[in-house]
Order: structure tokens, then C-alpha cells, then sequence
């Protein structure tokens, strides 16, 4: 017989699987067992956890709350465990973190490698690119990611504040010129982020006349979704775009780039400059594991000497 606590197990990790096949695979059971443990969850609340087809599953607001409720249980099992078994004082487990692919390779890849190499038990799955990661879906434990939260299940820590900038390479300004005013980028060549399939291409500025917000639909040159291919055209001097702090701050202080307009960009909405601030982002929990405590521990650490 089946206890409560396998089958939230079992529901934890059809939800990270994405599937009941996949999820099957883990544990080593066929889709049919997976159906018939699923529907027999479901039967036994009384509710619809999971919205299914042939491809993919879908948690139910019910299934929402179910499946916090259960990686709450299953942390506080491992954490009683823990204790038990504190003669282990090494850090273990897998961890999943997501960030952007600009900021991750800069900041985050150095860094889970000095961590991986101080805690050599804990597996690190590294997912980068610029979309918005599903925490719960995707079992991802910490999005390291720019702005503000809107998911109320989820919890944030502030990492580093930061802003919007406009920039080019010196190479760049001395063949097209220095625009003076945000109106002057319809003669040179813009560099556009590409998000979820949509051309980032209305830039917000402050029009310090008015004191104003205002729209530039800048003209594509070069388009990519990858923000770190973005800055390396920038370099090269291939055109203007619009980066983070965060990801450009070196180059400027190397000179392979060079602020624009900075009292008047505000970046790609009009409240931009208020809502890009590097947040670490967790499923709302209140028993962590210990190496997801420790790396955000170390991750903010290593984020104060690295922009210092």
C-alpha cells in the first residue's frame, strides 16, 4: 500500500518531469500505473490537480496549492532527516538555478564554479537564457533574473540594484556619430533584443523638455534573442542597444563602450529605470535545502566583490 508520502513524491516529480511518462521514467513506473496513481490522488481530494492531453500537463489552481503543500512536506522530512544524519557535514544534492544568458555567463557560470569546487556533492543544473522560467514547472530552485516580482507564491532577495543603458562601442561613434537626442537614433543602426518572439524595438526616454515619457521606435539592424550576443555586436562596433548595468559596467570601464544619452533613457518600458533591480527568485518555502541556503549565501557574496 501506498503511503501520503509517496504519492506526493510521486506528484512532485510529475510536475518537474512535465509529464506522467517522463515523470514514470524517473521512477521507474509505465504511463498506466502513473494514470492510475494520478487519478486515484485526484479521486481520493476530490479535485482536479492536473489539466492533462498527449503532450503536456498543466497544474490546476488546486494543483497549484497541492504541489507547494507537498515540497513543503517532503523539505521538512529531508530537513528531520538531516538532523539525524549530521555526522555528513558536506553539502549535497542537485541544484537548478535559470538566469539570462548575458548576466549568467558573466556572473553566474564563474560563480557556480568556485562553488561547485568548495562543495563538490552538490550538482549544479545551469539553465541560461533571456524567457521566463516557470519556477514550479520547471523544478528550478532559484531564478537569478532583472525586475520586479509578480508571482505572489513566489519570494524574492534583492541582489543589486541597477538601470537601463544606452551604449556603443567608440568605433561605432566615430564612423556614424554621437546622437545628441533620442529623435537623432532614426539615423543609426540599433541593435534589438528579441523576447518571446516579439522585437524589443520601443525604446522609452525621458524627454527632459517636458519631462515627459516617451516612445522611439528605433530601427532593427541586427536582431537577436540573446543578450549576450547583443553586447559582442555592440563591441564590435556594429550599432546602438540598450543593456543592463549589470552586464555593460566593465566594458565601460574599459572603454569598449560608451553611455548615451543617460539623463533620458529609461530602457524598453516607461517604468523601466524602477523595476530592473537583480533579484534572486525562489519557490516560496519555508525550509530551504541547505545547499540552495548556501549558494545564495555565496552567490550574493561573490556578486559584491565581482562589481566592487
Amino acid at each position: 500500500m501506498k503511503s501520503k508520502a509517496d504519492d506526493m513524491a510521486l506528484f512532485v516529480q510529475v510536475v518537474r518531469s512535465g509529464g506522467l511518462a517522463a515523470a514514470g521514467r524517473v521512477l521507474g513506473l509505465s504511463p498506466a500505473s502513473m494514470t492510475t496513481r494520478i487519478n486515484a490522488l485526484e479521486s481520493h481530494y476530490k479535485t482536479r490537480l492536473l489539466t492533462r492531453n498527449t503532450r503536456s500537463i498543466k497544474l490546476t489552481e488546486a494543483g497549484e496549492r497541492f504541489y507547494q503543500g507537498c515540497v513543503r512536506v517532503i523539505e521538512e522530512v529531508a530537513a528531520a532527516e538531516a538532523l539525524l544524519q549530521d555526522a555528513d557535514p558536506d553539502l549535497r544534492g542537485t541544484l537548478k538555478i535559470a538566469a539570462s544568458s548575458d548576466f549568467g555567463r558573466q556572473y553566474v557560470v564563474p560563480a557556480v564554479a568556485q562553488f561547485s569546487v568548495l562543495h563538490p556533492k552538490v550538482i549544479v543544473n545551469l539553465s541560461l537564457g533571456e524567457g521566463l522560467v516557470k519556477l514550479v514547472e520547471s523544478g528550478t530552485d532559484i531564478a537569478i533574473r532583472y525586475g520586479n516580482l509578480n508571482d505572489s507564491s513566489l519570494i524574492s532577495k534583492p541582489l543589486l540594484n541597477n538601470r537601463r543603458m544606452l551604449v556603443a562601442a567608440p568605433s561605432y561613434l566615430k564612423n556614424y556619430g554621437t546622437p545628441t537626442s533620442y529623435q537623432a537614433l532614426q539615423q543609426h543602426r540599433c541593435l534589438i533584443l528579441e523576447r518571446a518572439g516579439q522585437a524589443l524595438n520601443d525604446w522609452y526616454f525621458l524627454d527632459k523638455a517636458t519631462q515627459t515619457t516617451t516612445i522611439e521606435t528605433v530601427p532593427t539592424s541586427l536582431l537577436s534573442s540573446d543578450g549576450e550576443v547583443l553586447r559582442s555586436w555592440a563591441i564590435q562596433g556594429l550599432g546602438i542597444t540598450i543593456k543592463s548595468w549589470l552586464d555593460v559596467h566593465n566594458d565601460i570601464k574599459s572603454g569598449r563602450l560608451i553611455e548615451l544619452l543617460p539623463t533620458q533613457t529609461l530602457g524598453f518600458s516607461p517604468t523601466d529605470s524602477d523595476k530592473v533591480a537583480l533579484q534572486a527568485i525562489y519557490p516560496s518555502r519555508q525550509f530551504q535545502p541547505r545547499h540552495v541556503k548556501a549558494f545564495l549565501r555565496f552567490f550574493s557574496e561573490y556578486l559584491q566583490q565581482a562589481t566592487s
